[in-house]
């Protein structure tokens, strides 16, 4: 998903933080995936570079019963091993991926002005080259690319029924009612 993302990083990890609910993903650097690796919904991923590339590879991503991997509801299977190539690029070739993206599968982001991206294109963007592997899946390996632009507006926090105050706005949160229950 072309949503928010921000890159933390410190001297050992990287901290990964999607807008889409408020994900969060650490990977480890210069490490090797642990010998006996529960798996979890992130699963275990390591890190390196390779001149300016950080190099992301994962695996032990958890099945769960609506986990899938593509847009086309291709379950995750134990077998998932996926490796991101994360590397900056010139502002105008991130406009123009952006715009071809657009054109091809529709609005990153959903409707117009739900992201405001940044006009200014000498500003770089982030390209992150995706290769996925399953052979319980898939008869071969895939890669798909996925192109950021900076973005202008705020980091909104999310606001779900667990915690029903809107504190970007200061005021509660419109969370619609049901007339009467359906149960």
């Amino acid at each position: 998903m072309q949503l928010g993302l921000q890159i933390v990083p410190a001297k050992d990890h990287i901290t990964m933080l999607y807008s889409q609910d408020d994900q969060v993903r650490r990977v480890h650097l210069n490490a090797k995936h642990p010998a006996n690796l529960k798996p979890s919904a992130m699963g275990d991923s390591v890190g390196h570079w390779e001149g300016d590339t950080l190099v992301v590879d994962t695996v032990g991503v958890k099945p769960a019963p609506y986990a899938m991997i593509d847009r086309f509801g291709v379950p995750v299977t134990p077998a998932l091993h996926v490796v991101e190539r994360y590397r900056l690029i010139d502002g105008e070739p991130a406009k123009q991926e952006q715009e071809i993206y657009e054109k091809r599968e529709g609005r990153v982001g959903g409707v117009p002005g739900a992201m405001a991206l940044d006009p200014d294109t000498s500003l770089k963007g982030l390209q992150i080259e995706i290769t996925v592997e399953d052979p319980t899946m898939f008869t071969r390996s895939w890669t798909a690319k996925a192109t950021y632009r900076r973005n202008k507006t705020a980091w909104l926090e999310q606001v779900c029924a667990d915690d029903s105050f809107d504190y970007n706005e200061n005021k509660p949160a419109e969370i619609p009612k049901a007339d009467k229950p359906d149960f």
